[in-house]
């Protein structure tokens, strides 16, 4: 199964493509969108999937919307990752896009600041669409960058806790019972542990930032927090949550065997997106991850019964129980499209069409990005699926904040809590304020 590139891995190694945006050349829906909607015409849409199920789930709904919009012929490309779409970006050109989609929620920043995304204001007071009617208050969040909407969201991504209930049951815990708080998390990632000589025979959670999800943001959502401060200046050197995280985090490291032993298991692991996933396999008893695990271990045919929860909280949160770490896709328009009315009448489609939303989602295995969808009684899960539309529904869950370098300030942060969880930092706290200053400075150069 092919990497899927909106995840946290490839997310962090997008930064450098990023530049290509810095560049891209700017429009406006003032200055370009002169097409008329109703004439026969043909878009281009770029997007990242590969896997043929998934290309299959685009080439539906795609036809949904050519049914609805006969005069509209779109040409799909699939496959496009931030790289490739940055570049198209910047050359414009007929062979060009028209509309694009990508799996980088971190980088709308630098797509909105950039202008590498057409600004969608005029098309949305045109068409009347009610943003606080239509999608949840984080979607909304990620998919525009200081007031400047450039992209709306497609679909979205929720992330919980998955267990092994056999393991559960093998080490004398109730499967029913996941843990709630990570005072708990620690104890039961213990018990489910059983070493076999300097390795181990299965480990109850891979800890380190390095493996499959566990990055700082995602465990991040599990902390209030604050990225940055009414200033816009970095706040992890003084909120409080940041330090908190990172401690805990080293401490279930040690407990678990250290970052030597727990790393060098790590590198015995499968594919992300493969069969032979370490949660899919049992090599590990509990994974972070997103809903669409869901579908991967179905098609692995895994060996035991899989239970799903909200990640654990800080255990002075235990009321924000239920919450999570929320991304998805979203899509935007290319500022330097001749086409960008009718260009508008596929993203209004795909992103706000009630049974375009649902299907693609049914067929997709995503959480559905629109509110009225989240309630359709035409969305087709499996009954653990529900976790992750409560999880996509709570208040308190949140995305990562953005910024005008994209996820620049995001791989830093991540850079120091490696060196940190290694013990490569001696004074956590001095390390922190230093990494917020490098934030600062990278910011600042980027504008």
């Amino acid at each position: 199964m092919p990497v899927r590139p909106r995840r946290a891995a490839a997310a962090l190694a997008a930064t450098a493509s990023m530049a290509l945006f810095a560049s891209a050349c700017t429009g406006s829906a003032n200055n370009a969108a002169s097409d008329d909607p109703k004439a026969e015409t043909t878009i281009t849409f770029w997007h990242g999937w590969s896997d043929p199920a998934e290309v299959k789930a685009i080439t539906d709904n795609i036809a949904r919307f050519e049914k609805a919009h006969p005069n509209i012929k779109v040409k799909v490309v699939g496959g496009i990752n931030d790289d490739k779409l940055g570049q198209a970006l910047r050359a414009g050109g007929s062979k060009g896009p028209d509309v694009v989609s990508s799996f980088t929620t971190a980088n709308v920043g630098k797509f909105c600041a950039s202008g590498a995304l057409a600004d969608l204001k005029p098309f949305i007071e045109k068409s009347k669409l009610d943003l606080d009617k239509t999608f949840p208050k984080v979607l909304q969040e990620y998919t525009q960058f200081e007031g400047k909407r450039c992209s709306l969201p497609l679909l979205s991504d929720a992330y919980g806790l998955f267990y092994n209930k056999d393991a559960f049951k093998a080490a004398g815990l109730d499967p029913d019972a996941p843990p709630k708080t990570w005072s708990e998390f620690a104890k039961v990632a213990k018990a489910l542990t059983k070493t076999k000589g300097d390795s181990y025979e299965r480990l109850g959670f891979m800890p380190n930032y390095l493996g499959y999800e566990t990055v700082v943001s995602h465990y991040m959502s599990q902390w209030d927090h604050a990225y940055f401060d009414k200033d816009g200046k970095s706040n992890i050197g003084k909120d409080p949550a940041f330090a908190e995280m990172m401690t805990y985090q080293k401490s279930l490291v040690e407990s678990l065997g250290g970052f030597a032993k727990l790393d060098k298991y790590r590198t015995t692991f499968g594919d992300e997106w493969g069969a032979k996933h370490p949660f899919q396999t049992g090599q590990v008893a509990m994974q972070l991850d997103g809903e669409w695990r869901l579908k991967f271990a179905k098609a692995a045919n895994v060996g035991f019964e899989i239970g799903v929860a909200p990640l654990p909280v800080a255990d002075d949160e235990i009321a924000e129980y239920g919450k999570g770490y929320l991304s998805g896709t979203i899509m935007g328009i290319a500022p330097q499209s001749k086409k960008q009315n009718a260009a508008w009448e596929l993203v209004k489609f795909m992103t706000t069409d009630t049974d375009a939303v649902v299907g693609f989602a049914n067929d997709i295995g995503n959480v559905p990005s629109t509110l009225e969808a989240l309630k359709s009684p035409n969305l087709k899960f499996d009954p653990l699926f529900k976790t992750f539309l409560d999880i996509a529904k709570h208040p308190e869950s949140t995305t990562s904040d953005g910024a005008v370098n994209g996820s620049a300030y995001q791989d830093t942060i991540q850079k120091f809590a490696q060196q940190y969880e290694k013990g490569q930092v001696p004074d956590l706290k001095k390390g922190l304020a230093d990494t917020a200053a490098q934030i600062d400075r990278d910011i600042a150069a980027a504008k």
